[in-house]
């Protein structure tokens, strides 16, 4: 039997296409490749007697849209990318583990995804950009941030933290009735899933079994890898320290967030300090970028006008 959300993969990956993206994949060094969809416009193919495929530097200010973590890259922002491409060169990674990028590398840690994505979009001759994380990735964008403050510019975050804390990490579950991150943010049944989507989105969602069998075939693989990417989330509240960020940070929220709500997202912003903004989305839950797309982009597109006013920055 066809799985419904496979079959769906060429028609994205055409309207991707069409938006102005590709999929590249880098070998980052022996071990470990990662994918990212990149600027067509920056895709030179090869002459006659070349073999590899080359890509150019942006011209554009560059945009980085870092997925969270129940999809991979271009079906966490699929509603995004045509709404960016015309004034910014987008770059979509899928960080390892998810998508087709892998690594045989041991270590978990948000400290490692940002390490290995600066490396992959170092190979690709971005070296300044925005960041636009949600969920899973807004940590490691905040990371990304407080280890390559030269690479990034500002960021833009949606359902997240600064870091998993062991108190945060608790009451979550808690308040939201899962015993662990694993049985929250990896469905292994129909069940399951409908209970990630229940929390994560303000209205009630309604798909046939058939399709939440599908996804959970698709969007789902690399359980182990990922299981230990959740373990290596969690860290102890004793070890959280606030970076002092220079960058600007816009905190893009759904006001109906049901796993990271509005008082925590507050007590964040106060934690961050003048740099930091909040603008909150009504009738939108976890999944604001895709519950309510044409008012996040509209929120999106403002912020990051505001920043790039006199073109790309250098």
């Amino acid at each position: 039997m066809v799985n419904l959300v496979a079959a769906q993969k060429p028609l994205l990956r055409g309207l991707m296409k069409m938006a102005g993206v590709q999929p590249y994949t880098i070998q980052i060094e022996e071990g470990t490749t990662m994918n990212i969809w990149v600027p067509s416009e920056n895709i030179q193919k090869p002459k006659k007697g070349e073999k590899a495929t080359k890509i150019s530097k942006p011209t554009k200010p560059v945009v980085v849209l870092v997925h969270g973590f129940a999809a991979e890259g271009i079906v966490t922002w699929q509603f995004q990318v045509g709404a960016l491409t015309k004034k910014y060169s987008v770059y979509i990674p899928d960080l390892l583990f998810f998508g087709e990028s892998m690594t045989d590398k041991t270590d978990r840690s948000p400290e490692f995804q940002a390490e290995y994505l600066a490396k992959g979009l170092g190979k690709l001759g971005v070296d300044k950009f925005t960041i636009v994380g949600f969920s899973y990735g807004g940590m490691v964008a905040f990371k990304m941030a407080e280890l390559y403050p030269n690479m990034v510019h500002a960021m833009v975050v949606s359902g997240s933290i600064l870091a998993m804390t062991d108190s945060i990490n608790g009451e979550t579950l808690s308040r939201l009735g899962f015993s662990s991150s694993s049985e929250l943010l990896l469905p292994s049944s129909v069940k399951d899933l409908k209970a990630l989507l229940s929390v994560a989105a303000h209205k009630k969602l309604w798909f046939p079994d058939r399709l939440h069998k599908d996804y959970l075939e698709v969007m789902f693989t690399n359980r182990k890898e990922r299981a230990e990417l959740l373990e290596g989330l969690v860290i102890s509240n004793k070890d959280c320290k606030i970076p002092k960020f220079p960058q600007r940070i816009h905190l893009l929220w759904g006001e109906n967030d049901q796993i990271f709500n509005l008082e925590l997202v507050h007590n964040m912003k106060e934690q961050l300090g003048e740099n930091a903004t909040f603008q909150g989305i009504e009738k939108a839950g976890h999944l604001v970028h895709l519950e309510r797309p044409c008012v996040y982009n509209r929120c999106l597109k403002q912020f990051l006008d505001s920043m790039y006013t006199d073109g790309p920055q250098k």
